[in-house]
């Protein structure tokens, strides 16, 4: 038996791609440029308590850098209250500094979270990646 240390978090890699993506209790994050001030940050995993805090720090680097982020959580499988909290400070950040957050959620592991808590009214949710994107075009 192995007893994982909570503060190692996988992130995107050769190894992570041929395991199949994070493993239970793990989280996935790839960021991307997707234009000039617009950072893309591809969720993957779980999204507990003991994840929560590495996707805070990535999320709010980029906020903090001023860019525009796209959450993609097109890859969560478990979204708990900690990752909730995370998405309300994200929300909260981008306002403070005048940057916009996008979350992209079409899971139900990340809907119906969003949906029970009236979260999914608070942020700008879009079913896809590039709807997110082109939104921002649109302005």
């Amino acid at each position: 038996m192995t007893v994982q240390d909570p503060d190692v978090v996988e992130t995107s890699g050769a190894e992570s791609a041929a395991a199949g993506g994070p493993r239970a209790g793990q989280l996935g994050l790839v960021a991307r440029t997707a234009g000039e001030g617009v950072a893309v940050v591809a969720v993957s995993g779980e999204v507990d308590m003991l994840t929560a805090p590495q996707l805070r720090a990535d999320v709010l680097r980029h906020l903090d850098a001023g860019e525009t982020l796209v959450l993609d959580m097109s890859g969560v499988s478990f979204l708990g209250s900690a990752g909730l909290a995370v998405l309300v400070e994200a929300s909260q950040q981008a306002q403070r500094r005048g940057a916009e957050f996008r979350v992209v959620a079409v899971e139900r592991a990340v809907t119906r979270p969003l949906a029970a808590t009236g979260l999914g009214e608070v942020f700008s949710i879009f079913e896809s990646v590039e709807q997110a994107l082109e939104a921002g075009r649109a302005r």
